[in-house]
């Protein structure tokens, strides 16, 4: 878990980012525990931003797919709010690094319809229609023909280091998928963004799809960014958050 302030203006961070680990099992309870943690160490009293790694509702949990299933059902907005003492806006990770994007990064000033994509331990989407965000997409669980799991299961980042996949062997996975987005949003851009972004160097050439690609540019900064932008409404000029 990670944090800093933010002038969500401009999409810098005020401070160097605070770490702490995610406690294990990681309950709700003690979750908010460190985000209280890293609230207070900045000396942090405005408002608060969180992107969470699930679909987010009216500031609740609405299914989890890699977390402890204490999570499903929690109005984790009243959660954090009350172990913080501030408001806590909580907006779907994926959603909140592509609002980052959206608005300091790779995606400026496109119209039409974007699509962010994070490879990471799993597969983080979100969808932009003329700069407005459809929220909660998490393409990463949709399931494509001939195979039995969700395709993050076979397509994130980790995946290829844990089957030791070469190059082109994953590239062809992630094109698999980002023809099928394509058929089902007909995106004009594909922002592609996650850790392994940093190498997109490397195998962003491989990719053979019509539709526009662009590297993230807000690289490990954009979650923290979009959260920040999310608990003032997007980022009003001037406005900072945490």
């Amino acid at each position: 878990m990670k944090a800093a302030p933010v002038d969500a203006s401009t999409g810098e961070l005020l401070d160097k980012r605070l770490r702490i680990p995610t406690p294990k099992p990681g309950v709700p309870e003690e979750v908010a525990d460190v985000v209280y943690e890293l609230v207070t160490s900045f000396g942090w009293t405005g408002p608060v931003g969180c992107a969470f790694p699930a679909p987010i509702v009216g500031g609740t949990v609405k299914w989890v797919a890699h977390l402890d299933d204490s999570w499903a059902g929690v109005d984790i907005a009243q959660t954090m709010s009350s172990r913080i003492g501030a408001p806590v806006t909580i907006i779907n990770d994926a959603d909140a690094a592509g609002m980052a994007e959206m608005t300091h990064g790779a995606g400026v000033g496109r119209m039409g319809t974007v699509c962010f994509t994070a490879f990471g331990t799993g597969i983080g989407s979100s969808v932009f229609v003329n700069g407005s965000l459809v929220p909660n997409t998490e393409f990463g669980h949709l399931y494509l023909a001939g195979h039995d799991d969700d395709v993050e299961v076979w397509t994130a980042a980790k995946v290829r280091k844990r089957d030791d996949l070469d190059w082109p062997t994953w590239v062809g996975r992630v094109q698999d998928y980002l023809e099928h987005l394509e058929r089902i949003i007909s995106p004009g851009l594909f922002i592609l963004g996650g850790g392994i972004s940093k190498e997109f160097d490397v195998w962003g050439p491989l990719l053979d799809i019509d539709t526009e690609v662009a590297v993230a540019k807000m690289r490990n900064n954009a979650g923290i960014v979009g959260a920040a932008m999310a608990s003032v409404g997007a980022g009003a000029p001037g406005s900072r958050a945490s």
